[in-house]
């Protein structure tokens, strides 16, 4: 008979309780100034849960194309507990947006569930410039922030399966 888990701790502090934590960023340079709003977002939120630079190992690709394979490789060399990927792909006047967007979606899925780590999607795919301002730290939200949060949540659910896995 299964039993539900119980919810994750807060995301307020939750690396309190896992003080060896590691967190991975893959981060994209294109659309530089979209991103580094994300990833500020990101880094800050991850800071105020008490998880400390020593812990995140961060890792610039030249564009959301390279996030997979950075994702894969980092988890491979560091082991890290999750890994957040950061990018933006904004429509422009043909179908590339598309394919890039579902190719890099597909490709950070599959490195998470091939590697049993998981991987959180900061991958804004919007119609315009605006709507990325929007959607990192704008009316819309912020994208970073919500990603880091994300990981938080997933690294706790990740260790409270493993150590409900070892009592049965």
């Amino acid at each position: 008979m299964s039993r539900p888990l119980a919810p994750p701790p807060s995301v307020t502090r939750p690396a309190d309780g896992f003080p060896m934590v590691r967190i991975g960023i893959v981060a994209s340079r294109f659309n530089e100034g979209i991103v580094e709003s994300l990833l500020g977002g990101c880094l800050g939120t991850l800071e105020v849960a008490g998880l400390k630079e020593e812990r995140r190992i961060l890792i610039r690709v030249p564009g959301a194309w390279e996030l997979p394979w950075a994702a894969q490789a980092l988890v491979r060399r560091y082991r890290p507990d999750a890994v957040i990927a950061l990018g933006a792909v904004i429509r422009g006047e043909t179908d590339h947006y598309r394919h890039l967007a579902r190719a890099v979606t597909d490709g950070l899925m599959t490195v998470g569930l091939d590697e049993n780590v998981p991987v959180i999607l900061g991958l804004l795919t919007t119609d315009t410039w605006e709507q990325a301002l929007e959607r990192s730290g704008g009316k819309a939200g912020h994208k970073g922030i919500e990603s880091a949060e994300a990981a938080l949540v997933m690294m706790a659910l990740r260790e409270q399966v493993r150590s409900d896995s070892s009592r049965t």
